[in-house]
């Protein structure tokens, strides 16, 4: 999946946001769960998280996530490998949509979100903040 060509990010237009999860996410099985799941990993994982709005970004390799409209940091806990890590908010939403597409692709054994999972995780490990993502997901 992975080649020489850098992935680009786009800001997805707030026009455009109605149709992010049925055009990106359509295929995979009980896709409409997925942004409530997003919401709940980030919940679990942030005590300082209290909802808010979230940027919506495609990735020119195919792949999308959702991320935290907020300009500060955020300190994030995986209780399950006792990792921390403080991210900005693109960094944060990666990570978060990192475990859900994971945990989602094997909850439904789907093969178009193992692909969602392989195109974001391409991306995150050429983002600037991958090490402190790699830290919350493994």
């Amino acid at each position: 999946m992975m080649n020489d060509a850098p992935v680009v990010i786009t800001a997805v237009a707030d026009e455009d946001r109605l149709q992010f999860w049925p055009k990106y996410f359509g295929s995979v099985a009980r896709w409409t769960s997925l942004e409530p799941q997003v919401f709940g990993w980030m919940d679990h994982l942030c005590e300082d998280y209290n909802g808010g709005i979230w940027n919506f970004f495609t990735l020119s390799n195919g792949g999308a996530f959702i991320a935290p409209y907020c300009d500060s940091a955020w300190s994030l806990y995986n209780d399950m490998n006792g990792n921390s890590a403080e991210m900005s908010s693109e960094a944060a939403g990666i990570a978060v949509c990192l475990l859900n597409w994971s945990h989602h692709a094997c909850r439904t054994e789907s093969e178009a979100m193992t692909d969602h999972y392989y195109r974001l995780r391409e991306y995150a490990l050429s983002h600037a903040e991958s090490r402190a993502i790699m830290r919350i997901i493994d």
